[in-house]
């Protein structure tokens, strides 16, 4: 397998195709404008970059993985000769399914359908397609080029072989892929998102405050970042989205995300993102700096 196709060019489709072009893959990346795919080849020289200062590549290693990257506006003509593509569009079920739609009438009928989603059903994905054997979730943790666990989500009909075959891969790109079955949140964000969101809960009833909850979760638990700075990481929106799916896959009231995360997702506040989450968040800076009205 050479010929890789990755949708969406965004945080987590332009770490996914560096990943893969890193490796010799030739990768098709796709998008709806030419400026996002524009940003996306950026953000990939950028991270790229970053490796050769701490002496993982050289220069020439750069230049050949970004030869290795085509863009592309069009789906038909991006997953043309693809062999397998990777979804990483926005965590929306609807998105999703008519991407998947798309891509069963456009890729070759060999190819294997995967997806980036954090909680969506792959077999729902795979149920409006005529190969749901051939639809997998190939669910990348962010940042793509740093962390090495791939979780490969089986959805009810995926073949055996497709599932080999996606765990060999995974392993060819220097990954760990952990093999789980299809049901809300897979594993990772079963785990993960109650966790935040209890956080969030115990912000909000004024347990403690911000810095105070992510200080005893990093000394005490031994955790890298604290739970209210990763939420902000990996987006207050998607964090609600996330909980909304468990909380409606599984219809039990403990995966109700907290009355504050929705307000803050409302009024735009999504973390490191837009800039301002439960910390303050800037291009320019590392330091982290709780909000303003999170502020004792």
């Amino acid at each position: 397998m050479q010929n890789i196709a990755v949708i969406g060019s965004g945080t987590m489709g332009n770490g996914i195709a560096h990943v893969f072009a890193q490796k010799g893959f030739q990768v098709s990346l796709i998008d709806i404008s030419e400026s996002a795919l524009a940003r996306g080849i950026q953000n990939i020289t950028v991270n790229l970059e970053r490796q050769i200062k701490k002496g993982l590549l050289t220069e020439s290693d750069k230049n050949e993985t970004l030869q290795r990257v085509k863009t592309f506006t069009s789906v038909a003509d991006g997953v043309a000769n693809a062999e397998l593509v990777v979804e990483a569009a926005s965590e929306n079920i609807e998105v999703k399914l008519e991407i998947f739609r798309q891509l069963d009438k456009l890729a070759p009928s060999g190819a294997i359908l995967a997806t980036n989603t954090s909680s969506i059903s792959i077999t729902k994905i795979g149920s409006v397609t005529q190969r749901p054997e051939q639809v997998i979730g190939m669910h990348f943790m962010n940042p793509v080029p740093v962390m090495k666990l791939v979780e490969v989500i089986r959805g009810y009909s995926t073949s055996n072989e497709v599932t080999a075959s996606i765990m060999d891969i995974s392993r060819g790109l220097d990954k760990v892929p952990v093999e789980v079955n299809d049901y809300p949140g897979f594993v990772s964000n079963r785990i993960l998102m109650p966790m935040l969101n209890e956080a969030i809960e115990t912000l909000f009833e004024g347990v403690a405050g911000v810095e105070e909850i992510d200080t005893v979760m990093k000394l005490g638990m031994a955790h890298p970042m604290g739970p209210l700075q990763l939420a902000d990481f990996i987006g207050l929106d998607v964090c609600l989205a996330i909980l909304r799916v468990l909380q409606e896959g599984f219809g039990n009231p403990k995966y109700a995300p907290c009355p504050l995360l929705v307000n803050m997702v409302q009024a735009g506040h999504l973390g490191s993102k837009t800039g301002k989450g439960f910390y303050l968040w800037s291009k320019d800076s590392k330091e982290l700096v709780v909000a303003d009205r999170f502020r004792k």
